[in-house]
C-alpha cells in the first residue's frame, strides 16, 4: 500500500491564501498594495529618464531597484492589512481574545489562549495571564456575565498571590471596553511590577488553582498573528 505524504504549501501559495482572505474582509487592501508597488516603480522610471540617458545598464538597475522596492512595500502593506482584517473578522466572536494570546507576547507574559472561566450560556469568558505588570484578567463577551466571572477569578487570584497587582481588561464590545486590536498594546503599556523570577512563581501558583477550560468553538486562532509592537 502506497504511503500518503502531505506536502506543505509553498511561500507563494501562502501569500496568495493570505491575500484572498484579506481581500474578502478588506476590499481596499488591493488598492493599497497596488499603490505600494506602482509608486516605487514610477519613481525608478523617473530616475532612469533623468539620469540614465542611453546607458542600458543604468536603466536595468533603476527598474530592478524600483521593482524590488515595490514588491517589498506591497508585501509589507499586505501584512498590515491582513492583520487588521484578521482582527476585524474575530471581533465579537467567542475565543477572539484567546486567538491573540496564542501568539507570544512581550515582557515575558505567561498564560494560555484558553479561558480560565466560561459561562456556557452566554459564552462570556475570562482569560488570565501573568507578566511584568502582575496578573492580568481579560473579560470577553457580555459585560455583565464577564464581570461576574472576572470578579470571582480576581478573588481567587488575590488569595493565591497576595500583594500581586491585578489588572482587568474588558473586551466586551461596549463603550468602555478595549477594542480587540488594542489589547496587546494595552498590555505592553502597563507598568512593570514583577521580575522574571516573580512572574514564573506567580504563574506556577495560579496554574495550580484549576485546569484550563477549553477555548470556545467558532474560530480558528491559527489564522491570526498579532502585532506586539
Amino acid at each position: 500500500m502506497a504511503k500518503q505524504t502531505s506536502k506543505e504549501p509553498g511561500r507563494f501559495s501562502q501569500v496568495i491564501d493570505v491575500f484572498k482572505r484579506t481581500i474578502r474582509v478588506d476590499k481596499s487592501a488591493l488598492w493599497y498594495m497596488l499603490a505600494g508597488f506602482i509608486v516605487p516603480v514610477a519613481l525608478s522610471l523617473v530616475a532612469a529618464f533623468t539620469t540614465a540617458g542611453n546607458n542600458v545598464l543604468s536603466w536595468i538597475l533603476d527598474l530592478l531597484l524600483g521593482f524590488t522596492i515595490g514588491v517589498l512595500l506591497a508585501m509589507i502593506l499586505l501584512g498590515r492589512r491582513a492583520e487588521k482584517a484578521a482582527y476585524k473578522s474575530l471581533e465579537g466572536k467567542p475565543g477572539a481574545v484567546g486567538a491573540i494570546l496564542r501568539a507570544p507576547l512581550k515582557r515575558a507574559f505567561r498564560g494560555s489562549e484558553e479561558p480560565v472561566a466560561v459561562n456556557p450560556r452566554t459564552m462570556a469568558a475570562v482569560y488570565r495571564i501573568v507578566g511584568a505588570p502582575g496578573i492580568v484578567l481579560i473579560g470577553e463577551g457580555n459585560r455583565v456575565e464577564a464581570q461576574q466571572l472576572l470578579e470571582a477569578e480576581r478573588r481567587r487570584a488575590s488569595k493565591a498571590a497576595a500583594n500581586v497587582p491585578i489588572h482587568a481588561i474588558w473586551v466586551t464590545n461596549d463603550a468602555n471596553s478595549t477594542p480587540l486590536p488594542k489589547v496587546v498594546k494595552t498590555l505592553n503599556k502597563m507598568k512593570r511590577k514583577l521580575n522574571r523570577n516573580e512572574i514564573r512563581a506567580v504563574h506556577s501558583r495560579l496554574s495550580s488553582l484549576t485546569n484550563a477550560m477549553p477555548i470556545p468553538k467558532g474560530i480558528d486562532p491559527r489564522k491570526i498573528r498579532a502585532s506586539h509592537r
